[in-house]
Formats: structure tokens, C-alpha cells, sequence
């Protein structure tokens, strides 16, 4: 079966904008937020989402899942990000998993009310437009792991040694995709070892068992190493970088010939934007191309 899409749809949903694309600024200045929005200065077009419970670990609270999604809705439509990264305000943090404490407190339907929102805001991080990347610069376990799971790349330090899905020591089992997502990045098999022994990996072993893409130099943050691989991805065209990420993220539920027809389907739009006219200027020109997303 042949798959069409129309060129100003796909070209619209790349260019996805708001009117309220700017209103994050108000989240980058009030650190009393349990996750935020700011614009890396010195990284054009990189941004990071920053959780904010340092006393926690960042171990995900009502409000901090609340403001989480907030953010979320927000980034998706401000065109001027071009790259996002998931981190922590606090150095060697970045996410415990869900707050335990405040679980106990909580009834059953509260606990079922938590978990689908916890799978919604999971589900939009997965599928913001653009590239997203973890900086793990420190536990990572359950909860916190899904969460940089749906994150199209990871980025752990040198000196993290836990990141796992530990959930099987506690009597139950990842409950916002790590099942779905686990199994997608590694295997079967891979998923399976990880989740039925609960154990937990250092940075170095956790990108040998696949999890991770990336570590950071001995003695060096994840986030500095998560803003060097930012910047390789943000110098590219904004409009298809997001066309690839959305091709990509096709693959999986295509077969070949529907996946292949769905790519050219993508690849078309670009065609029309003032990106690719600047690319093949400045490949004429024999200068580095400047990409406004347009």
C-alpha cells in the first residue's frame, strides 16, 4: 500500500509556531519552578528543560510532573529551539525516579491517576519536533530512566553509577513505557536482563549495554559533553532536522516499501523552504550555510 501525505501538511506541522512561543522566558528566570525552560545563551538555538528538586534528587513529584508538561507544551511550539536537552539544575543529579515519599500518601486511584499522567508526559516529550537529548550527570533509575529513555539521544557522565530500572526490587515493574522503550532501544533479550535483575549500571557499562550513546570525559559533566553534541545537531537546518526525526520515528511501525513512501513524503516539503536555497548558496559559495528555519 502507498502512503500520501500532503507536502503543505507536513511543511505546516515542521513549522509549527504560537503565539505564545516566547512565553518559557518566564520559566528561565524563577528557579523556584520544579522543571524550567532556558535558552542556553551561548548555544544558539539550544535550550535545556531543567528538573528542580535538588533536596529529592529530582525524584518526580505531582508538581513536578505538572510543570514538566507545562514546559513541554510550551518548547513544542517556539521554532527558535532547535535542539532540546532534558537535565538537572543541580550538578551530579538527575533524576531518582518517582517520589516514593509522597506515594505512600497517595491512594490507589491517585497512584493510577499518576501513572497515565506520567505515560501523557512522556508520550509528548518522545514527540516534540525536535532532536532532545538527556544529560545524565547522575542516578538515572527508574522513572528518571523512562524519562531519558523518550529522549532521541543520552548522554551520561563518567563519574554516574546508577542508571537502571530497578523497579522488580520494589514488586513492580516500569510503568511509563521503560518495558516499551527498553525493548525498542536493546532487544529482547538485552530488555529483559535489565529489568528482571533490576541492577544498575555505571555510565561506562550502561553505554556497552546500549542504553546510554554517549559518556563524558573523566572529570567532565554530561551537560558539557550534551552541549557539544547540541551544537553539532543545531548548526543544521531546523525544518529538517525535524523532517528527519520524524521520518525516523516512523521506521519502527512501517514496513519497508510504506517506510520508504512516508520518507519521500518528508523529504518533499524541504524542497519549498528558503533553508535548502541558503544550503546550495552557500555550498556554491564555499561558506557555512545560515539556516533560519524558514
Amino acid at each position: 500500500m502507498t502512503l500520501t501525505y500532503s507536502n503543505a501538511f507536513l511543511l505546516r506541522a515542521l513549522r509549527q509556531r504560537s503565539v505564545t512561543n516566547r512565553s518559557f522566558r518566564f520559566f528561565s528566570t524563577v528557579n523556584t519552578h520544579e522543571a524550567f525552560l532556558q535558552p542556553v545563551s551561548s548555544h544558539p538555538g539550544v535550550t535545556t528543560l531543567s528538573l528542580n528538586r535538588p533536596r529529592a534528587k529530582n525524584a518526580i513529584s505531582l508538581q513536578l510532573l505538572k510543570q514538566l508538561v507545562e514546559c513541554l507544551d510550551t518548547v513544542r511550539f517556539d521554532d527558535s529551539v532547535r535542539v532540546l536537552i532534558l537535565n538537572s539544575s543541580t550538578a551530579g543529579s538527575f533524576c531518582a525516579g518517582a517520589d516514593l515519599a509522597e506515594r505512600r500518601t497517595m491512594s490507589k486511584g491517585q497512584v493510577s491517576k499518576f501513572l497515565a499522567d506520567l505515560r501523557t508526559a512522556l508520550g509528548k516529550l518522545e514527540s516534540l519536533p525536535m532532536p532532545t537529548i538527556a544529560a545524565i550527570d547522575g542516578p538515572a533509575l527508574g522513572g528518571g530512566l523512562e524519562l531519558a529513555l523518550a529522549c532521541d539521544l543520552r548522554v551520561a557522565g563518567h563519574s554516574v553509577t546508577k542508571i537502571g530500572l530497578p523497579e522488580t526490587k520494589l514488586g513492580i515493574i516500569p510503568g511509563a513505557g521503560g518495558t516499551q522503550r527498553a525493548t525498542r532501544l536493546l532487544g529482547l533479550s538485552k530488555a529483559k536482563d535489565l529489568i528482571f535483575t533490576g541492577r544498575t549500571l555505571t555510565a561506562v557499562e550502561a553505554e556497552n549495554f546500549g542504553l546510554v550513546d554517549y559518556v563524558s570525559k573523566e572529570g567532565t559533566p554530561a551537560m558539557d559533553r550534551a552541549l557539544s553534541l547540541a551544537n553539532d545537531i543545531a548548526a543544521n537546518a531546523p525544518l529538517a532536522l525535524r523532517s528527519a526525526k520524524l521520518a525516523i520515528s516512523r521506521a519502527p511501525e512501517l514496513s519497508l516499501e510504506p517506510g520508504l513512501d512516508f520518507e519521500r513524503a518528508a523529504y518533499e516539503p524541504l524542497l519549498q523552504t528558503e533553508d535548502r536555497e541558503e544550503a546550495l548558496r552557500a555550498f556554491k559559495e564555499k561558506r557555512k550555510p545560515v539556516f533560519k528555519g524558514e
